[in-house]
Protein backbone atom coordinates (compact mmCIF):
# COMPACT_ATOMS: atom_id res chain seq x y z
CA UNK A 1 0.00 0.00 0.00
CA UNK A 2 1.20 3.02 -1.10
CA UNK A 3 1.33 6.60 0.54
CA UNK A 4 -1.99 7.69 -1.87
CA UNK A 5 -4.01 4.58 -0.95
CA UNK A 6 -3.40 5.57 2.59
CA UNK A 7 -4.66 9.16 1.56
CA UNK A 8 -7.32 7.83 -0.05
CA UNK A 9 -8.23 5.92 3.05
CA UNK A 10 -8.33 8.89 5.59
CA UNK A 11 -10.62 10.56 3.17
CA UNK A 12 -12.88 7.25 3.24
CA UNK A 13 -12.63 7.53 7.34
CA UNK A 14 -13.94 11.16 7.41
CA UNK A 15 -16.47 10.75 5.17
CA UNK A 16 -17.97 7.87 7.18
CA UNK A 17 -17.59 10.15 10.09
CA UNK A 18 -19.07 13.19 8.47
CA UNK A 19 -21.87 10.92 7.87
CA UNK A 20 -22.59 10.41 11.53
CA UNK A 21 -25.71 7.68 12.12
CA UNK A 22 -26.23 7.57 8.35
CA UNK A 23 -28.94 8.76 5.73
CA UNK A 24 -31.67 7.38 7.52
CA UNK A 25 -31.03 9.32 10.57
CA UNK A 26 -30.26 12.30 8.79
CA UNK A 27 -33.41 12.10 6.84
CA UNK A 28 -35.43 11.59 9.91
CA UNK A 29 -34.10 14.79 11.89
CA UNK A 30 -34.97 16.88 8.74
CA UNK A 31 -38.27 15.51 8.95
CA UNK A 32 -39.06 16.41 12.25
CA UNK A 33 -37.74 20.04 10.65
CA UNK A 34 -34.49 19.85 12.54
CA UNK A 35 -31.08 20.15 11.09
CA UNK A 36 -27.63 17.98 11.31
CA UNK A 37 -24.99 18.68 13.65
CA UNK A 38 -22.84 20.05 10.73
CA UNK A 39 -25.19 21.70 8.69
CA UNK A 40 -25.29 23.93 12.00
CA UNK A 41 -22.18 24.60 12.37
CA UNK A 42 -21.82 25.62 8.62
CA UNK A 43 -24.87 28.01 9.36
CA UNK A 44 -23.49 29.29 12.64
CA UNK A 45 -19.57 30.08 11.31
CA UNK A 46 -18.17 32.15 8.92
CA UNK A 47 -18.33 30.03 5.66
CA UNK A 48 -14.86 27.61 5.03
CA UNK A 49 -13.43 28.25 8.66
CA UNK A 50 -14.53 25.61 10.57
CA UNK A 51 -11.46 23.18 11.79
CA UNK A 52 -12.78 19.99 13.29
CA UNK A 53 -11.00 18.11 16.65
CA UNK A 54 -11.13 15.08 17.44
CA UNK A 55 -12.90 13.10 14.63
CA UNK A 56 -11.69 9.86 15.38
CA UNK A 57 -12.55 9.70 19.01
CA UNK A 58 -15.27 6.66 19.86
CA UNK A 59 -16.57 5.02 22.76
CA UNK A 60 -14.87 2.71 24.74
CA UNK A 61 -17.84 0.66 26.05
CA UNK A 62 -18.16 -2.89 25.97
CA UNK A 63 -21.47 -3.71 27.98
CA UNK A 64 -24.99 -4.02 26.55
CA UNK A 65 -24.48 -4.60 23.30
CA UNK A 66 -22.24 -1.19 22.82
CA UNK A 67 -18.83 -3.45 21.55
CA UNK A 68 -20.71 -3.98 17.97
CA UNK A 69 -22.29 -0.65 17.62
CA UNK A 70 -20.32 2.35 15.91
CA UNK A 71 -20.43 5.71 16.87
CA UNK A 72 -18.64 8.05 14.41
CA UNK A 73 -17.19 11.37 16.55
CA UNK A 74 -18.81 9.45 19.54
CA UNK A 75 -21.97 11.55 18.47
CA UNK A 76 -20.40 14.99 19.03
CA UNK A 77 -18.87 17.17 16.67
CA UNK A 78 -15.91 19.96 18.33
CA UNK A 79 -13.51 22.22 17.09
CA UNK A 80 -12.92 26.16 16.20
CA UNK A 81 -14.03 28.89 13.63
CA UNK A 82 -14.66 32.34 13.41
CA UNK A 83 -17.65 34.18 13.33
CA UNK A 84 -17.89 38.21 11.91
CA UNK A 85 -14.05 36.74 11.47
CA UNK A 86 -13.25 36.50 15.45
CA UNK A 87 -12.36 33.22 16.52
CA UNK A 88 -14.92 30.78 18.78
CA UNK A 89 -14.88 27.67 19.58
CA UNK A 90 -17.84 25.16 20.04
CA UNK A 91 -19.55 21.82 20.28
CA UNK A 92 -22.59 20.38 17.66
CA UNK A 93 -23.85 17.24 19.10
CA UNK A 94 -24.74 14.93 17.04
CA UNK A 95 -28.70 13.30 17.02
CA UNK A 96 -28.36 10.91 14.15
CA UNK A 97 -25.30 9.29 16.52
CA UNK A 98 -26.81 7.35 20.02
CA UNK A 99 -29.38 9.94 20.24
CA UNK A 100 -26.85 12.83 21.13
CA UNK A 101 -26.28 10.91 24.15
CA UNK A 102 -23.39 11.81 26.63
CA UNK A 103 -20.48 9.43 27.45
CA UNK A 104 -17.00 9.65 28.45
CA UNK A 105 -15.78 10.36 25.40
CA UNK A 106 -18.13 12.60 24.32
CA UNK A 107 -17.59 14.48 27.29
CA UNK A 108 -14.04 14.13 26.81
CA UNK A 109 -14.09 16.24 23.53
CA UNK A 110 -16.14 19.18 24.79
CA UNK A 111 -14.17 19.73 27.93
CA UNK A 112 -10.71 19.43 25.98
CA UNK A 113 -12.41 22.49 23.47
CA UNK A 114 -13.69 24.00 26.25
CA UNK A 115 -10.32 24.28 27.62
CA UNK A 116 -9.29 25.48 24.21
CA UNK A 117 -11.28 28.20 24.43
CA UNK A 118 -10.33 29.47 28.01
CA UNK A 119 -6.51 29.31 26.95
CA UNK A 120 -7.14 31.12 23.68
CA UNK A 121 -9.51 33.64 24.95
CA UNK A 122 -11.78 33.64 23.22
CA UNK A 123 -15.98 32.83 23.17
CA UNK A 124 -18.06 29.00 23.52
CA UNK A 125 -20.64 28.21 22.07
CA UNK A 126 -22.60 24.48 22.45
CA UNK A 127 -25.68 23.45 20.31
CA UNK A 128 -27.45 21.39 22.10
CA UNK A 129 -29.63 18.46 21.10
CA UNK A 130 -28.83 15.48 23.69
CA UNK A 131 -30.98 12.80 24.90
CA UNK A 132 -29.09 13.28 27.91
CA UNK A 133 -26.71 10.93 29.61
CA UNK A 134 -25.48 7.88 27.90
CA UNK A 135 -27.15 4.68 30.12
CA UNK A 136 -25.03 2.08 28.87
CA UNK A 137 -22.14 3.78 30.07
CA UNK A 138 -23.23 4.40 33.77
CA UNK A 139 -21.69 6.45 36.30
CA UNK A 140 -18.76 7.63 33.42
CA UNK A 141 -21.70 9.43 32.14
CA UNK A 142 -22.25 11.28 35.15
CA UNK A 143 -18.71 12.01 35.73
CA UNK A 144 -18.24 13.65 32.08
CA UNK A 145 -21.35 15.88 32.92
CA UNK A 146 -19.40 17.19 36.04
CA UNK A 147 -15.81 17.85 33.84
CA UNK A 148 -18.21 19.92 31.79
CA UNK A 149 -20.64 21.74 34.57
CA UNK A 150 -16.75 22.24 36.17
CA UNK A 151 -15.54 24.05 33.00
CA UNK A 152 -19.22 26.23 32.96
CA UNK A 153 -18.31 27.58 36.41
CA UNK A 154 -14.41 28.08 36.27
CA UNK A 155 -14.67 30.17 32.99
CA UNK A 156 -17.61 32.11 34.14
CA UNK A 157 -16.74 35.42 33.59
CA UNK A 158 -14.07 34.76 31.74
CA UNK A 159 -15.12 34.30 27.98
CA UNK A 160 -18.63 34.35 26.81
CA UNK A 161 -20.51 31.00 26.72
CA UNK A 162 -23.52 30.53 25.07
CA UNK A 163 -25.62 27.71 24.80
CA UNK A 164 -28.22 27.05 21.94
CA UNK A 165 -31.11 24.36 22.84
CA UNK A 166 -31.93 22.80 19.16
CA UNK A 167 -33.64 19.40 20.58
CA UNK A 168 -34.58 17.44 23.72
CA UNK A 169 -32.12 18.64 26.45
CA UNK A 170 -32.90 16.41 29.76
CA UNK A 171 -31.56 15.43 33.39
CA UNK A 172 -27.67 16.57 33.80
CA UNK A 173 -27.73 18.01 29.96
CA UNK A 174 -29.61 20.97 31.11
CA UNK A 175 -27.53 22.13 34.03
CA UNK A 176 -24.52 23.31 31.53
CA UNK A 177 -26.22 25.60 29.61
CA UNK A 178 -28.06 27.00 33.05
CA UNK A 179 -24.51 28.04 34.48
CA UNK A 180 -23.61 29.82 30.90
CA UNK A 181 -24.50 33.72 29.96
CA UNK A 182 -26.80 32.99 27.60
CA UNK A 183 -29.43 30.29 26.36
CA UNK A 184 -31.08 30.14 22.66
CA UNK A 185 -33.85 27.63 22.01
CA UNK A 186 -36.29 27.19 18.92
CA UNK A 187 -40.02 27.04 18.89
CA UNK A 188 -41.34 23.26 19.01
CA UNK A 189 -38.40 21.43 18.41
CA UNK A 190 -36.16 22.37 21.53
CA UNK A 191 -37.02 21.41 25.34
CA UNK A 192 -35.65 21.54 28.54
CA UNK A 193 -36.41 20.24 31.76
CA UNK A 194 -34.94 18.00 34.26
CA UNK A 195 -37.71 15.05 34.13
CA UNK A 196 -39.77 14.38 31.26
CA UNK A 197 -43.36 14.01 30.91
CA UNK A 198 -43.51 10.33 31.60
CA UNK A 199 -41.64 10.17 34.67
CA UNK A 200 -43.59 13.33 35.93
CA UNK A 201 -46.81 11.26 35.42
CA UNK A 202 -45.22 8.15 36.86
CA UNK A 203 -44.52 9.95 40.33
CA UNK A 204 -47.49 13.07 40.49
CA UNK A 205 -50.04 11.69 38.39
CA UNK A 206 -49.53 15.11 36.26
CA UNK A 207 -49.94 14.82 32.52
CA UNK A 208 -48.31 16.95 29.89
CA UNK A 209 -46.77 17.51 27.16
CA UNK A 210 -42.98 17.80 26.74
CA UNK A 211 -43.58 21.50 24.72
CA UNK A 212 -46.18 22.50 27.51
CA UNK A 213 -43.78 21.34 30.41
CA UNK A 214 -39.88 22.95 28.85
CA UNK A 215 -40.73 24.22 25.26
CA UNK A 216 -39.22 27.62 24.04
CA UNK A 217 -42.49 29.33 25.30
CA UNK A 218 -42.36 28.25 28.92
CA UNK A 219 -38.61 29.06 29.70
CA UNK A 220 -38.69 32.21 28.13
CA UNK A 221 -42.06 33.81 29.36
CA UNK A 222 -42.27 31.56 32.24
CA UNK A 223 -39.29 29.84 33.83
CA UNK A 224 -36.67 32.39 33.04
CA UNK A 225 -34.59 29.90 32.01
CA UNK A 226 -33.64 31.04 28.64
CA UNK A 227 -33.16 34.62 27.07
CA UNK A 228 -33.73 34.48 23.35
CA UNK A 229 -36.38 32.36 20.96
CA UNK A 230 -36.73 32.15 16.99
CA UNK A 231 -39.16 30.16 14.61
CA UNK A 232 -36.13 28.11 13.29
CA UNK A 233 -33.08 27.05 13.63
CA UNK A 234 -31.46 29.32 10.85
CA UNK A 235 -33.15 32.44 12.65
CA UNK A 236 -31.70 31.53 16.22
CA UNK A 237 -27.90 30.78 14.79
CA UNK A 238 -28.32 34.22 13.06
CA UNK A 239 -29.53 35.78 16.42
CA UNK A 240 -26.38 34.11 17.69
CA UNK A 241 -24.05 35.93 15.43
CA UNK A 242 -25.46 39.43 15.91
CA UNK A 243 -25.03 38.68 19.94
CA UNK A 244 -21.61 37.80 19.49
CA UNK A 245 -20.93 41.35 17.71
CA UNK A 246 -21.62 42.86 20.82
CA UNK A 247 -19.25 41.20 23.03
CA UNK A 248 -15.61 41.17 23.65
CA UNK A 249 -13.68 37.68 23.23
CA UNK A 250 -13.23 37.54 26.81
CA UNK A 251 -12.75 39.77 29.93
CA UNK A 252 -9.23 41.17 29.35
CA UNK A 253 -10.65 43.24 25.81
CA UNK A 254 -13.17 45.55 25.41
CA UNK A 255 -16.09 44.94 23.76
CA UNK A 256 -15.80 45.54 19.97
CA UNK A 257 -16.53 49.80 18.76
CA UNK A 258 -18.33 50.36 15.24
CA UNK A 259 -17.42 53.46 12.79
CA UNK A 260 -19.52 56.24 15.26
CA UNK A 261 -23.04 57.53 13.50
CA UNK A 262 -22.51 60.64 11.97
CA UNK A 263 -26.25 61.28 12.13
CA UNK A 264 -27.65 64.43 14.57
CA UNK A 265 -27.69 63.60 18.23
CA UNK A 266 -30.52 65.57 19.34
CA UNK A 267 -33.80 64.01 20.00
CA UNK A 268 -36.92 66.37 20.01
CA UNK A 269 -39.10 63.21 20.16
CA UNK A 270 -37.91 62.35 23.44
CA UNK A 271 -40.54 65.20 25.30
CA UNK A 272 -43.43 63.68 23.88
CA UNK A 273 -43.17 59.71 24.44
CA UNK A 274 -42.75 60.12 28.13
CA UNK A 275 -45.87 61.55 29.48
CA UNK A 276 -45.78 64.50 32.67
CA UNK A 277 -48.17 62.53 34.33
CA UNK A 278 -46.57 60.11 36.81
CA UNK A 279 -49.28 57.36 36.69
CA UNK A 280 -49.35 57.11 32.27
CA UNK A 281 -47.96 54.69 31.13
CA UNK A 282 -45.68 54.28 28.17
CA UNK A 283 -43.12 52.01 26.40
CA UNK A 284 -39.98 52.69 27.83
CA UNK A 285 -38.31 50.79 24.50
CA UNK A 286 -39.56 54.22 22.48
CA UNK A 287 -36.91 55.67 24.49
CA UNK A 288 -34.46 53.28 23.94
CA UNK A 289 -34.62 53.67 20.47
CA UNK A 290 -34.49 57.26 20.13
CA UNK A 291 -31.09 56.98 22.43
CA UNK A 292 -29.21 54.20 21.27
CA UNK A 293 -27.61 53.81 17.54
CA UNK A 294 -30.85 52.63 14.84
CA UNK A 295 -31.16 49.32 14.75
CA UNK A 296 -28.53 48.13 17.28
CA UNK A 297 -31.31 47.20 20.37
CA UNK A 298 -30.88 43.52 20.93
CA UNK A 299 -33.44 42.83 24.06
CA UNK A 300 -32.36 40.03 26.34
CA UNK A 301 -35.14 38.21 27.87
CA UNK A 302 -37.67 39.97 26.39
CA UNK A 303 -40.73 38.01 27.43
CA UNK A 304 -39.74 37.51 30.82
CA UNK A 305 -40.61 39.87 33.73
CA UNK A 306 -41.82 42.30 31.34
CA UNK A 307 -41.80 44.86 34.10
CA UNK A 308 -37.84 45.40 33.29
CA UNK A 309 -36.28 45.68 29.98
CA UNK A 310 -32.55 44.91 29.25
CA UNK A 311 -30.10 44.21 26.90
CA UNK A 312 -27.23 44.94 24.39
CA UNK A 313 -27.50 48.15 22.00
CA UNK A 314 -24.48 50.73 20.23
CA UNK A 315 -24.14 54.43 21.22
CA UNK A 316 -21.99 56.00 18.61
CA UNK A 317 -20.87 52.33 17.45
CA UNK A 318 -20.22 51.62 21.32
CA UNK A 319 -21.63 48.40 23.19
CA UNK A 320 -23.52 49.67 25.96
CA UNK A 321 -25.89 47.57 28.24
CA UNK A 322 -29.20 48.87 28.99
CA UNK A 323 -31.61 48.25 32.61
CA UNK A 324 -34.93 50.05 32.50
CA UNK A 325 -37.67 49.91 34.31
CA UNK A 326 -41.14 49.57 31.84
CA UNK A 327 -43.90 51.54 33.13
CA UNK A 328 -46.33 49.92 30.96
CA UNK A 329 -46.28 46.35 33.08
CA UNK A 330 -46.98 46.86 36.66
CA UNK A 331 -45.81 50.76 36.60
CA UNK A 332 -42.27 49.36 35.83
CA UNK A 333 -42.26 48.16 39.82
CA UNK A 334 -39.50 46.02 40.90
CA UNK A 335 -40.61 41.80 41.78
CA UNK A 336 -38.81 38.62 42.67
CA UNK A 337 -38.12 38.58 38.55
CA UNK A 338 -37.26 41.28 37.73
CA UNK A 339 -34.25 41.11 40.36
CA UNK A 340 -33.12 38.18 39.19
CA UNK A 341 -33.08 39.15 35.75
CA UNK A 342 -31.65 42.57 36.00
CA UNK A 343 -28.71 41.51 38.38
CA UNK A 344 -27.97 38.91 36.21
CA UNK A 345 -27.49 41.15 33.24
CA UNK A 346 -25.59 44.02 35.26
CA UNK A 347 -23.02 40.89 36.54
CA UNK A 348 -22.63 39.52 32.14
CA UNK A 349 -21.93 43.80 31.42
CA UNK A 350 -19.38 43.71 34.73
CA UNK A 351 -17.88 40.75 33.67
CA UNK A 352 -16.96 41.78 30.18
CA UNK A 353 -16.42 45.40 30.75
CA UNK A 354 -19.97 46.79 28.73
CA UNK A 355 -20.67 49.91 30.06
CA UNK A 356 -24.01 49.85 31.95
CA UNK A 357 -27.04 52.85 31.38
CA UNK A 358 -30.21 52.63 33.43
CA UNK A 359 -33.03 54.20 32.48
CA UNK A 360 -35.37 55.31 35.56
CA UNK A 361 -38.75 55.62 36.35
CA UNK A 362 -40.01 53.01 39.53
CA UNK A 363 -42.79 53.34 42.00
CA UNK A 364 -40.58 50.79 43.72
CA UNK A 365 -40.46 47.57 45.17
CA UNK A 366 -43.26 45.59 44.26
CA UNK A 367 -45.96 45.27 47.89
CA UNK A 368 -47.99 42.07 48.53
CA UNK A 369 -47.90 38.93 50.64
CA UNK A 370 -46.89 36.58 47.30
CA UNK A 371 -43.74 39.16 46.81
CA UNK A 372 -42.74 39.02 50.47
CA UNK A 373 -43.17 35.59 51.08
CA UNK A 374 -41.42 34.01 48.21
CA UNK A 375 -38.04 36.39 49.11
CA UNK A 376 -38.26 39.23 47.56
CA UNK A 377 -35.90 40.92 50.11
CA UNK A 378 -33.62 38.68 48.80
CA UNK A 379 -34.03 38.41 45.28
CA UNK A 380 -34.20 42.37 45.80
CA UNK A 381 -30.84 43.12 47.22
CA UNK A 382 -29.47 41.51 44.09
CA UNK A 383 -29.94 44.72 42.17
CA UNK A 384 -28.05 46.81 44.92
CA UNK A 385 -25.25 43.94 44.80
CA UNK A 386 -25.19 43.70 41.29
CA UNK A 387 -24.46 47.47 40.61
CA UNK A 388 -22.49 48.08 43.98
CA UNK A 389 -19.59 45.01 42.93
CA UNK A 390 -19.76 46.53 38.81
CA UNK A 391 -16.50 48.80 38.63
CA UNK A 392 -17.78 49.30 34.41
CA UNK A 393 -18.91 52.68 33.57
CA UNK A 394 -22.55 53.62 35.22
CA UNK A 395 -24.77 56.14 34.14
CA UNK A 396 -28.39 56.52 35.30
CA UNK A 397 -30.82 58.54 33.56
CA UNK A 398 -34.00 59.44 36.34
CA UNK A 399 -36.78 59.75 33.29
CA UNK A 400 -39.66 60.22 35.60
CA UNK A 401 -40.27 58.68 39.05
CA UNK A 402 -37.56 57.67 41.55
CA UNK A 403 -39.21 56.20 44.85
CA UNK A 404 -38.39 54.79 47.70
CA UNK A 405 -35.45 51.43 48.28
CA UNK A 406 -36.14 51.40 44.34
CA UNK A 407 -34.25 54.61 43.53
CA UNK A 408 -31.05 53.62 45.30
CA UNK A 409 -31.14 49.88 44.22
CA UNK A 410 -31.36 51.35 41.15
CA UNK A 411 -28.03 52.65 40.42
CA UNK A 412 -28.17 55.53 42.51
CA UNK A 413 -24.89 57.51 43.23
CA UNK A 414 -24.55 56.16 47.06
CA UNK A 415 -24.53 52.52 45.57
CA UNK A 416 -21.65 53.89 42.74
CA UNK A 417 -23.09 55.26 40.15
CA UNK A 418 -20.46 57.50 38.15
CA UNK A 419 -23.04 59.75 36.50
CA UNK A 420 -26.84 60.28 37.35
CA UNK A 421 -28.91 62.49 35.21
CA UNK A 422 -32.40 63.54 35.55
CA UNK A 423 -34.88 64.94 33.58
CA UNK A 424 -36.58 68.33 34.97
CA UNK A 425 -39.31 66.36 35.41
CA UNK A 426 -38.08 63.83 37.63
CA UNK A 427 -39.67 62.83 41.10
CA UNK A 428 -37.00 61.55 43.51
CA UNK A 429 -38.01 60.82 47.07
CA UNK A 430 -39.03 58.34 49.97
CA UNK A 431 -42.26 57.59 48.07
CA UNK A 432 -44.59 59.09 45.73
CA UNK A 433 -46.25 63.05 46.41
CA UNK A 434 -49.34 61.44 47.33
CA UNK A 435 -48.81 59.00 49.66
CA UNK A 436 -46.48 61.02 51.38
CA UNK A 437 -48.67 64.07 51.67
CA UNK A 438 -50.96 62.07 52.97
CA UNK A 439 -49.00 60.55 56.08
CA UNK A 440 -47.22 63.81 56.69
CA UNK A 441 -50.60 65.85 56.55
CA UNK A 442 -53.11 63.51 57.63
CA UNK A 443 -54.22 65.90 60.90
CA UNK A 444 -54.31 68.81 58.18
CA UNK A 445 -56.10 66.65 55.47
CA UNK A 446 -58.50 65.74 58.11
CA UNK A 447 -59.36 68.65 59.82
CA UNK A 448 -59.81 70.69 57.02
CA UNK A 449 -63.03 72.38 55.87
CA UNK A 450 -62.44 71.19 52.22
CA UNK A 451 -60.10 67.80 52.39
CA UNK A 452 -59.68 67.14 49.36
CA UNK A 453 -58.42 70.98 48.22
CA UNK A 454 -56.36 70.77 51.15
CA UNK A 455 -54.74 66.88 49.98
CA UNK A 456 -54.17 68.67 46.59
CA UNK A 457 -52.17 71.96 48.05
CA UNK A 458 -49.97 69.46 50.41
CA UNK A 459 -49.32 67.50 47.41
CA UNK A 460 -48.07 70.28 45.65
CA UNK A 461 -46.26 72.12 48.42
CA UNK A 462 -44.26 68.18 48.93
CA UNK A 463 -43.84 67.87 45.31
CA UNK A 464 -41.83 71.37 45.50
CA UNK A 465 -40.13 70.59 48.72
CA UNK A 466 -38.86 67.01 48.01
CA UNK A 467 -40.24 65.18 45.12
CA UNK A 468 -38.32 67.29 42.17
CA UNK A 469 -34.81 66.67 41.01
CA UNK A 470 -33.37 70.00 42.37
CA UNK A 471 -33.20 68.52 45.60
CA UNK A 472 -31.32 65.41 44.72
CA UNK A 473 -29.10 68.02 42.52
CA UNK A 474 -28.40 70.09 45.56
CA UNK A 475 -26.97 67.66 47.75
CA UNK A 476 -25.07 66.10 45.05
CA UNK A 477 -27.11 62.45 44.09
CA UNK A 478 -28.08 63.95 40.72
CA UNK A 479 -25.17 65.20 38.49
CA UNK A 480 -27.03 67.24 36.70
CA UNK A 481 -30.55 68.01 35.44
CA UNK A 482 -31.19 68.12 31.68
CA UNK A 483 -33.14 68.87 28.59
CA UNK A 484 -34.51 65.47 27.57
CA UNK A 485 -33.67 66.13 23.82
CA UNK A 486 -30.16 66.10 24.98
CA UNK A 487 -30.37 62.43 26.74
CA UNK A 488 -28.08 61.05 23.65
CA UNK A 489 -25.46 63.59 23.59
CA UNK A 490 -25.02 63.60 27.88
CA UNK A 491 -24.24 59.93 27.09
CA UNK A 492 -22.01 60.31 24.27
CA UNK A 493 -20.23 62.53 26.57
CA UNK A 494 -20.37 60.53 29.56
CA UNK A 495 -19.48 57.02 27.91
CA UNK A 496 -15.96 59.00 26.20
CA UNK A 497 -15.30 60.58 29.37
CA UNK A 498 -15.15 57.12 31.18
CA UNK A 499 -13.75 54.83 28.12
CA UNK A 500 -10.64 54.47 30.55
CA UNK A 501 -12.07 54.15 33.41
CA UNK A 502 -10.50 51.84 36.18
CA UNK A 503 -11.62 51.03 39.55
CA UNK A 504 -10.59 48.21 42.19
CA UNK A 505 -12.19 46.71 44.46
CA UNK A 506 -10.99 44.66 47.97
CA UNK A 507 -8.73 42.06 47.01
CA UNK A 508 -11.17 38.83 48.13
CA UNK A 509 -11.84 35.05 46.81
CA UNK A 510 -15.25 36.44 46.12
CA UNK A 511 -18.17 38.25 47.17
CA UNK A 512 -21.23 36.19 48.59
CA UNK A 513 -24.60 37.58 46.53
CA UNK A 514 -27.69 36.93 48.36
CA UNK A 515 -29.10 33.56 46.14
Amino acid sequence: MDIYEKINELYDRKREIELGGGDDKIDRQHEKGKLTARERIDLLLDKGTFVELNPFVTHRTRDFGMDKMKGPGDGVVTGYGKVNGRPVYLFSQDFTVFGGALGEMHAMKIANVMDLAAKNGAPFIGLNDSGGARIQEGVVSLDGYGEIFYRNAVYSGVIPQISVILGPCAGGAVYSPAITDFVFMTDNTSQMFITGPKVIETVTGEKISSEDLGGSKVHNAISGNAHFRAASEEEVLADVRRLLSYLPQNNEEMPPRLEADAANDDRPELVDIVPFETIRPYDVRKVIDQVVDADSFMEVQPEFARNIVVGLARIKGETVGLVCNQPKVMAGGLDIDSSDKAARFIRFCDSFNIPIITFEDVTGFFPGIKQEHGGIIRHGAKILYAYSEATVPKMTVILRKAYGGAYVALNSKSIGADIVYAWPNAEIAVMGPQGAANIIFAREIANSDDPEATRAAKIEEYKEKFANPYVAASHGMVDDVIDPRETRIKLIQALEMMRNKKEERPKKKHGNIPL
